[in-house]
């Protein structure tokens, strides 16, 4: 190993991991939900977000702070979910400058049909690599290392 390497600190070495950690995850997960569902990870979450949201709408901005994605990113999204039938645009009767991502029946019955396999792929990713304690282990700390918050499923009955 490399004396840079061998001199990093552990705060160095856990943000490497965690990243590459997620990078891996997020591939393995994202790979059988396009396989199987036609849906991104990215997708899942825009569903999962809108379904959970007030009459299943969010402004596409907070939607695009809430994935954290840009505004063309959000807009490119949100535009296969349009031709998909799974969202459609909703106005602001007080303010028409404002967009509105909604989701549709299609959308959510598309969201229900993937949580289905996607909560097993997770269950299963997470238990071929790690025992119960561990995995409360993790998800305390990086509940920590995040928001503070208690930690989202993606199980949109949650």
């Amino acid at each position: 190993m490399s004396q840079v390497l061998s001199d990093q600190s552990i705060g160095v070495r856990a943000f490497a991991a965690l990243v590459k950690a997620h990078a891996s995850t997020t591939r393995r997960l994202n790979a059988q939900l396009v396989v199987e569902h036609g849906l991104t990870i990215n997708d899942y979450e825009v569903l999962l977000r809108l379904a959970r949201s007030p009459d299943r709408r969010l402004r596409r901005v907070d939607l695009a702070e809430q994935v954290l994605l840009t505004a063309s990113g959000i807009t490119r999204l949100l535009d296969g979910l349009e031709q998909a039938g799974y969202v459609e645009r909703g106005s602001c009767d007080s303010d028409r400058r404002v967009v509105y991502a909604v989701l549709t029946d299609a959308g959510l019955d598309k969201l229900n049909e993937a949580a289905r396999s996607h909560l097993v792929q997770v269950e299963t990713l997470f238990a071929e690599r790690l025992v119960d304690d561990e995995q409360k282990r993790i998800a305390d700390l990086l509940v920590k290392l995040g928001d503070g918050g208690s930690g989202e499923s993606c199980d949109p009955s949650a």
